[in-house]
């Protein structure tokens, strides 16, 4: 998916990049401000290991064992390109663009986003559903939010060039959701091993095969995925009640996901066309 320099075409200049970038930038010095609500969700760990039903203990190992076959191979979470290709070449030429690309900063952002919004209402849904019948199908919400989450990031990295199925991407993807699912300390060490400075070019290569070593049999991963919910996931096993609090959680899992997703892939993007007008100059 990546284009070569040769056939680039220079959509934007290198003022409007770098106030792109400026954005993205902005975006990540936000990131250093959890709101309470966020920081008491992350204060029950204990308490939650404690009350969590057998089920759950047992479904997360299992996550745990998928997660790792993704990296290795993609299996079932792997996306296909044939859906985002198609809408990337028809927004790129009803607004006067490529059908087969490259595609403009623009039109990435605008199918990337839309691809949210719909990742989002199925997850608001899925939420909704195994909310109903409180802890008993719960155990079906985790592997289903997970799915939802690397499928999203998967699709935005599309919008952005980036092919999922390269193993060193599907590392990003983790990464990426990882960092959806983080406190301030997480978010700023995950930056830093994904090397995302201009300086760097965007070569995420290094970062990420270091950032692969670093995580444990992927168990942070999940154990932070989790823990992130807190007191928000705990109100969703109440029956019935757990339908509103299952739809709410998911729905803001996935916009937190897809958000940090569109920001990393763009920024990634950003810098390799910023250093190719340079490499022109």
């Amino acid at each position: 998916m990546n284009q070569p320099m040769h056939e680039m075409m220079q959509f934007e200049t290198a003022a409007e990049l770098r106030a792109a970038l400026a954005e993205i930038t902005k975006w990540e010095k936000e990131q250093n401000k959890l709101m309470v609500w966020d920081r008491l969700a992350r204060l029950p760990f204990k308490l939650l290991d404690k009350i969590t039903p057998r089920i759950i203990h047992e479904k997360i190992g299992h996550l745990l064992d998928e997660l790792g076959g993704y990296i290795q191979n993609g299996g079932k979470y792997l996306v296909a390109d044939r859906k985002v290709s198609r809408m990337l070449a028809k927004d790129s030429l009803a607004n006067g663009g490529y059908e087969q690309g490259p595609y403009s900063l623009a039109i990435m952002n605008q199918v990337a986003l839309g691809l949210a919004h719909n990742r989002r209402n199925v997850a608001t849904l899925q939420g909704a559903t195994t909310g109903f019948g409180g802890v008993f199908t719960l155990a079906a919400d985790i592997p289903a939010i997970l799915g939802l989450s690397l499928k999203v990031i998967q699709e935005i990295a599309l919008c952005y060039g980036y092919d999922p199925t390269e193993k060193i991407e599907r590392i990003f993807t983790v990464k990426v959701m990882q960092f959806a699912s983080s406190d301030i300390v997480g978010k700023r060490a995950i930056l830093e091993e994904l090397n995302l400075r201009v300086g760097d070019g965007a070569d995420i290569t290094a970062g990420a095969s270091t950032a692969m070593s670093n995580i444990q049999g992927w168990r942070e991963v999940i154990t932070v995925y989790r823990d992130n919910w807190g007191w928000k996931k705990l109100l969703q096993t109440v029956p019935v009640a757990g339908m509103f609090f299952g739809a709410y959680t998911n729905r803001k899992a996935l916009e937190e996901v897809a958000e940090a997703a569109r920001m990393l892939y763009r920024k990634r993007r950003i810098l390799t066309r910023l250093r190719e007008i340079e490499e022109r100059v």
